[in-house]
Order: C-alpha cells, then sequence, then structure tokens
C-alpha cells in the first residue's frame, strides 16, 4: 500500500494526522484500510448497524483534495463511526428500536456539523441499547454486539457498539452518549478510552433524548490524547441547546503532561463496593499505587455516604425523563406505524406495543408511575433531593482533592445472556458510573489492566468544568503503563 504497511486502521488520530499531513499516506488510503477491516471483523462484533461506504470514500477524497492544498485540521481525512442515536443528516438513525428502524434525519447533530467542518470522514453508524436503554448492547432491536476480547461476552452499553469498534479498530474514533455510564462503562469493558465531559460541556442538539437532564456525548477513542483532541473539536456553547453552557473551551492537548506532583487524589470508599471481584480490586490498587508513583497524594478512605442511593434515584429519574421523551413516538408524525388497528388509539397503543423493545417499555412503566398522581412526592420529587445531596458531595469532595479514583465498574465484561434475566443485576453494571451523571460532573474510563484476558478500566472524576485534570492524571498514568497499547485479537 504504502511504505507505512497496510494496518492503517491501528492507527490513532494523532499519529493518522502527522501522517496525512507529511502526505505519507493519503485519506482514502486510511479509509480503504479502514473499511476492510470492517468487513474482515464486522461478522465477529457486530459493532456496526449502517455502514456508508461509497459516502465515506467521496469524503476522503475531498479530504485529500483539501490536503493537497495545505489546509489540514486535526480530524480532517480521519475516519469515525456515530452512535445511532445522534442524528445524522441523511445517514438512517435508528436508536437500534423497530420505532425508529427506517427514520433518515433531515439534519446533523451539532457535534456532526463539528466534525464535518474539519472534514472528518463518516463510516457509518453504530449499534446499541435501543433508546440508550441498558447496560450490555443486549437490548438492540437488532442484534446483539460481542466484545473483541471475547467473543462470548458482552461489551458494555449503552455504547457498546461504539466501543467494541474502537477495540476493534473498526474506525479510528468513535462517538457516544452516556446517560448513566453509557460510555465509560464499555470503554472499560472494552479496554479503550471513554469521556462523559461535564453536563453543559457538549452540545445535545441532535442527540435522540433518553433522559434529558443526564445525556451527554463523548468520544471513545484508543488512547487520551485522541480524547482530548476530540473534546477541543465537539466541546463549546451552542444556542440551538438550552443546556449548553457559555465557558470557555481550553485546548485540552496543552494539558498532557506526565508528572502529577501536587495533585490530591481521592479514593472514595463507597465505589470499592460489596461484592466487587477481587481480582478488579488488585488492578485498581495496583494502579492508584502508579499515580502514587508519578507524584499524586493519595487520600484512601474518602466518603461520598449518599452514592448508596444513586442507584434507587437513578431508576427513577431517568425513567421518568425517558416516559416523558419517549410519548412523542406515537405512529402518526415519523417512525413506525401500526396500521391494522381500528383507530388511532389502536394504532398508538399497538405501534408502542409492537415498536418498543422489553427494557424500553419497562423503563417507560416504571417512569410513568413515579410521575403519576399520588406518588410523584414518594418517588420522583425524593429522587431530585437525593440528586442534590449527591451532587453537593462531590462538590466538597473537589474542595479538597483534584480529582477522585474509581473503578469503572466493580467486575470485568459478563456472558452475553448472563443478566438478561435479572434487571437489578444488570442495572448494578453501573453502579460506579451513575453518580457522575446524576451530579453532572465530568469523569473518564481508561485502561488500567486486565482480568482473566478481559479488561478493567479506572475511571478519574473531577469538578464541573474540569476535563483539563482529568487529561492529566489520564495521560500520565497511560505513558507510565502499556495497558492502552494491547489489542484484542480477532
Amino acid at each position: 500500500m504504502n511504505r507505512i504497511g497496510n494496518k492503517l486502521y491501528q492507527l490513532t488520530i494523532h499519529d493518522a494526522h502527522e501522517l496525512l499531513k507529511h502526505r505519507d499516506i493519503s485519506s482514502v488510503e486510511l479509509t480503504k484500510s479502514v473499511l476492510q477491516h470492517i468487513a474482515n471483523v464486522e461478522q465477529k462484533t457486530r459493532a456496526c448497524i449502517t455502514i456508508t461506504k461509497d459516502a465515506a470514500l467521496r469524503k476522503a477524497e475531498e479530504a485529500d483534495n483539501l490536503i493537497r492544498t495545505g489546509n489540514i485540521n486535526p480530524l480532517t481525512g480521519i475516519p469515525v463511526l456515530i452512535k445511532d442515536v445522534i442524528c445524522t443528516k441523511g445517514i438512517r438513525t435508528t436508536c437500534a428500536s423497530k420505532i425508529l428502524q427506517n427514520f433518515v434525519p433531515p439534519y446533523d447533530a451539532t457535534v456532526v456539523e463539528k466534525l464535518k467542518a474539519q472534514k472528518a470522514v463518516v463510516l457509518g453508524k453504530t449499534n446499541m441499547d435501543e433508546f440508550a436503554m441498558g447496560s450490555s448492547t443486549e437490548n438492540s432491536a437488532f442484534f446483539p454486539t460481542h466484545n473483541p476480547w471475547d467473543l462470548s461476552c458482552v461489551p458494555g452499553g449503552s455504547s457498546g457498539g461504539s466501543t467494541a469498534a474502537i477495540a476493534a479498530d473498526e474506525a479510528t474514533y468513535a462517538l457516544g452518549s452516556d446517560t448513566g455510564g453509557s460510555i465509560r462503562q464499555p470503554a472499560g469493558f472494552c479496554g479503550v478510552t471513554g469521556l462523559k465531559p461535564t453536563y453543559g460541556r457538549v452540545s445535545r442538539y441532535g442527540l435522540i433524548a433518553f433522559a434529558s437532564s443526564l445525556d451527554q456525548i463523548g468520544p471513545i477513542t484508543k488512547d487520551v490524547t485522541d480524547s482530548a483532541i476530540i473534546l477541543n473539536t465537539i466541546a463549546g456553547y451552542d444556542t440551538k441547546d438550552s443546556t449548553s453552557v457559555p465557558y470557555p473551551v481550553p485546548d485540552y492537548t496543552s494539558y498532557l503532561t506526565s508528572k502529577l506532583k501536587g495533585l490530591r487524589l481521592g479514593i472514595p470508599q463507597e465505589y470499592f463496593v460489596e461484592g466487587m471481584n477481587q481480582e478488579v480490586k488488585t488492578v485498581l490498587e495496583t494502579a492508584i499505587n502508579t499515580l502514587e508513583q508519578l507524584g499524586a497524594e493519595i487520600h484512601w478512605g474518602v466518603s461520598l455516604p449518599h452514592t448508596k442511593h444513586a442507584l434507587a434515584a437513578y431508576y427513577i429519574l431517568a425513567p421518568a425523563e425517558a416516559s416523558a421523551n419517549l410519548s412523542r413516538y406515537d405512529g402518526v408524525k415519523y417512525g413506525f406505524s401500526e396500521q391494522n388497528a381500528d383507530n388511532v388509539i389502536d394504532m398508538t397503543r399497538k405501534t408502542r406495543q409492537f415498536g418498543f423493545g422489553p427494557e424500553v417499555k419497562r423503563r417507560i412503566m416504571l417512569g410513568t408511575y413515579a410521575l403519576s398522581a399520588g406518588y410523584y412526592d414518594a418517588y420522583y420529587l425524593k429522587a431530585q433531593k437525593v440528586r442534590t445531596l449527591i451532587k453537593q458531595e462531590f462538590d466538597e469532595a473537589f474542595q479538597q482533592y483534584d480529582a477522585l479514583i474509581t473503578p469503572t465498574s466493580p467486575t470485568t465484561a459478563f456472558k452475553l445472556g448472563e443478566k438478561t434475566d435479572d434487571p437489578i443485576q444488570m442495572y448494578l453494571s453501573d453502579v460506579c458510573t451513575l453518580p457522575i451523571n446524576i451530579a453532572g460532573v465530568p469523569a473518564i474510563s481508561i485502561p488500567a489492566g486486565f482480568v482473566n484476558n478481559l479488561p478493567v478500566g479506572m475511571q478519574i472524576i473531577s469538578k464541573h468544568f474540569n476535563e483539563e485534570t482529568i487529561f492529566h492524571i489520564a495521560y500520565a498514568y497511560e505513558q507510565a503503563t502499556d495497558w492502552h497499547q494491547i489489542k484484542a485479537t480477532l
């Protein structure tokens, strides 16, 4: 192919950018390499719902024409996959649901607009739990996704398609969304880097809503440098999103340094939960020792006592918002419509009956019940009060510590089908990630080791709009270890 070799699909964003900039490779070569690799491994991972091969190659040619004029941005000509909950103009956007299986948006989400402005090459859309409701990507209406490290295991969820794709080198980077851990938990399970930015840091315009006060778009990448590059591009105020915050966006890549001297890192005891896999705990303890060797002050035994109530609060708040957001799918304006009905009311009922999967129905019912007359104060209002307490505890912790270090998940990836009949056990997969969404603070999951050849993620959390500290810590740890360089073999 060229003097670089034929494994261009393994490149990071920053390495691909340097090669493109110096004309050592072309975007067409890079894109063809990735598309061929998708063809080779996709039948094993099932990470993608839609691949837009011809359109991607056209965009790659456009990028090459631009590069020849000397005009190149950090993402110019570099292939990306988009979670199928983010609107893409002219490309089917299904939310992995039968109810939207033929929906083609007439507009791009703001994050997609920003990627296209840099002439990124969109390859297609990734699989997910239906409407982002799930922790394993088994709730897709189409097919489950498989973990590249062990094809009999789940990749996590709900952004499991995006994380499995990056772990399998099916794109140079991907976008996901995170409502209760949907970027970080699968990033941990798949051994890649996944960032949930501060709520309001990245526009949600064009993100099909699950729980509007919790949802946030973020990058899924092969290393920390790439994550910072993507956040540089997608962060910023957007007038089309009423929850977007007009807060300055720094150059996150300028914070990628290797020394942690002077940083105070807290270890919250509540995140090392009862029932946690002991080998996962050992991996985390080793990772924390590495942070200490890099100069950080480690403070064990930090307490965030209301963490234990986060799971219960989340499963009131998120379903309540979902029940309102998903009421728009009535078979009238767009999406699937059941025509075998006696009247409009019967049509709406049957559309929702046959269009939504079991987990989505479960959460709609939970949320509708929590918001119903006589139960609002007992459930929803109480959950909002718990949310306030959780946020206050994080605020207080960040007055003392620069960041908090936790496991991303209490276990490694579990087997496909292992928890599908036990929703409570499935929900517990997100016990370490849910509080971060409730509080709206940023967090990243980075690879920290392996247990029985399955990746373990370490989560780094900081205060609102302090992603730069997260990147600093994550990068220093990454440079001191080689976990992120170990590839799954397919």
